[in-house]
Formats: C-alpha cells, structure tokens, sequence
C-alpha cells in the first residue's frame, strides 16, 4: 500500500511540475507577443510565478490560477510591472499599467 502511495506522490509531483513549466511558457510567449505589439522591451526574458492557488472555473471544477510578474521597459527612466494571470493554460487577465488596463479573457 505505501508503495501505491509513494508512486501516486511522484506522479503528481511530476505533473504539477511540467504543467507549471507549460503554463509559464505561455505566460511568457504572451508577454513577449503583447510587448512586441506594444514596442516595449520585455525584459529579463522570464515571468515570475506571485501566487498560485485553486479557483474554480466557469463550469465550476476547480482548477490551478497561477499569478505571474514580468517587467517591460518603455525607453524612458525606469522599469514597468505587469501582471499576467493563468487559469491552467488558458490566459485569464493580462495588465499593464499605462498600456494595458485589465483585459479580462474569459475561461
């Protein structure tokens, strides 16, 4: 029996950690998209998983929201922060103040 639950253990460790890898390529793929559109810099060339936590979706089962930071540069004095939140794999808020006010997706 520990056997059964050591082995179900790693496959969950294991799928939560390519599911959070997938989830912040896309996070990224879309910040550099909507910088390019933009013609910011994205910088650092990663986003920063903030917060993860449970949140059910619009059929109601629950799934994985994870927030993430990333940081763009406008050619002025300083850096600017947005925030880009996913719901599994699917994008459900971008934000960048200044440029992009809260753009809801639905999921």
């Amino acid at each position: 029996m520990s056997s059964a639950i050591l082995l179900f253990l790693l496959g969950f460790v294991a799928w939560f950690w390519f599911d959070t890898q997938r989830s912040q390529e896309i996070a990224k793929a879309i910040c550099q998209q909507v910088c390019e559109k933009l013609q910011l810099q994205f910088l650092d060339d990663t986003v920063v998983l903030m917060r993860l936590r449970l949140r059910r979706n619009s059929s109601g089962s629950l799934s994985l929201q994870r927030t993430y930071q990333f940081e763009f540069y406008d050619g002025g004095n300083q850096r600017q922060r947005g925030t880009v939140i996913m719901r599994g794999i699917a994008l459900e808020l971008l934000e960048m103040p200044g440029y992009l006010e809260r753009t809801i997706f639905p999921v």
